[in-house]
């Protein structure tokens, strides 16, 4: 819409621009056509629009073919999108983003975000819609400059902090123009920038406990004054030794560190521990016929270079609120490396039952130890590996511990969500979860 639309549109529907939710409404239709450019939309594409406003990018994403979510926390506007547009791919929903459920979003294929983001609430709501694990493809955001300044700052400058860290962990940021307040009514005292945002690729960076990395992150730019040392020396007694390592000057200030010598010091505090059964002697399975009968023993290479039928266990925990907790699986696994997979799962070993393995697996993986439910078998099949699967239920209320040497990560979903998940996103999950999953809910619903 040109200016004078705009205007007169407001005036109809009794909207007065209100700044506490970022009522600033883009004129300049050229640079929306540019701005939506770099989303690089397709028909493939699911669209969420945080504030459309007025639906200035939204007509443009729609003309692209893509669908479309718009989510609009003021009634007047959402009800005028509505009227404006009844168009088939859209879909207007009422609603504050800072509660909307990103979750639900892995049931889309192709998903990307967009919005011109309220300048007081800017932060928390990147947080919540790209805090790991994300289902967005990639993220197009118009912020205030100064917080588009730090999510794509470089170390050494005045920009780089915390924050600039928390979203560089998973994602590659790029400042791509500066928006003057010029182009927008009404006019805010500062002006914009256009951020783009992308996964990273899970192993550009090394391992690490994220927990560990934010909190020493934290610490570290509470007093941006201070060497670096004088913060965290009692979490790095030998912090010499550790600056060498790590290249960076043992009087380094925290904005000094790039992302990788941050990582590298986490991991010099808490270094991840390669499994006892990778080092040590191999594993032994018991080798099963087609009824699931032993008929002899053989180590896990031989095992899985020859295919034979062996034996495995899944457990599904699930909370007190009904959602299952799914792993990713460790990048170090020898298959299915970094999908997703069932609360715990491992293979039963030489001298052990399934129900043994069940309890074992669980404690390994998760650090917990809840009874547990036999649910069901699912036969050896190519789908399963080759694995005769025992499946079990437990619950647990909390946060489970995974064991980083076994998974990458690891978050609670709703059936649903997992359902929907699979549907729109198969390759993100390992077979032998996939095959345990439908055997569950044909059971549950049977």
């Amino acid at each position: 819409m040109k200016l004078s639309e705009i205007s007169a549109t407001l005036r109809e529907i009794g909207v007065s621009p209100v700044k506490t939710l970022g009522q600033n409404f883009l004129h300049d239709q050229n640079l929306a056509r540019w701005i939506v450019e770099q989303a690089e939309l397709t028909p493939r594409d699911y669209v969420v629009e945080i504030g459309p406003g007025l639906g200035a990018l939204t007509e443009l994403a729609l003309a692209k073919g893509a669908r479309v979510l718009a989510l609009e926390k003021d009634t007047r506007l959402a009800n005028f999108l509505c009227d404006r547009f009844r168009h088939p791919r859209l879909e207007v929903r009422n609603a504050d983003a800072l509660d909307f459920d990103v979750r639900t979003l892995f049931s889309q294929g192709r998903v990307k975000l967009m919005g011109n983001l309220p300048y007081n609430i800017s932060s928390p709501l990147l947080l919540k819609f790209l805090d790991y694990p994300s289902p967005m493809s990639l993220s197009l955001f118009t912020l205030q400059k100064e917080v588009a300044s730090r999510l794509s700052a470089l170390p050494s400058s005045r920009d780089y902090g915390a924050l600039t860290l928390r979203v560089q962990l998973y994602h590659r940021v790029e400042y791509l123009r500066t928006i003057p307040a010029t182009v927008f009514v009404p006019r805010p005292d500062v002006d914009s920038a256009l951020v783009r945002m992308s996964p990273r690729d899970p192993l550009e960076l090394p391992e690490r406990d994220d927990a560990l990395f934010m909190k020493l992150v934290r610490r570290g730019f509470s007093q941006r004054r201070k060497q670096l040392q004088k913060l965290l020396r009692a979490h790095v007694p030998d912090w010499e030794r550790a600056a060498a390592k790590l290249g960076f000057d043992p009087k380094a200030r925290a904005e000094e560190l790039s992302l990788n010598q941050w990582i590298g010091l986490a991991n010099e505090i808490a270094p991840l521990t390669v499994p006892e059964r990778r080092t040590g002697q191999e594993e032994r399975f018991p080798v099963v016929d087609e009824m699931d009968r032993i008929l002899r023993y053989a180590y896990r290479s031989k095992v899985h270079g020859d295919n034979l039928r062996h034996r495995a266990v899944h457990t599904l925990i699930f909370n007190d609120i009904g959602e299952i907790y799914l792993q990713k699986r460790s990048r170090r696994k020898d298959r299915h490396p970094l999908l997703w997979d069932s609360s715990a799962a491992g293979h039963v070993c030489a001298g052990e039952g399934y129900d043994e393995a069940a309890q074992r697996e669980l404690q390994e993986e998760l650090g917990i130890n809840v009874p547990l439910e036999k649910v069901l078998t699912v036969s050896a099949s190519i789908r399963t590996g080759q694995e005769f699967i025992w499946l079990y239920r437990g619950h647990f209320q909390g946060n489970p511990r995974p064991n980083r040497s076994e998974i990458e990560a690891g978050a609670f979903f709703t059936p649903a969500v997992v359902n929907g998940w699979i549907a729109a996103r198969p390759g993100d999950f390992a077979p032998g979860f996939m095959e345990c999953w439908e055997a569950y809910r044909q059971k549950k619903h049977a």
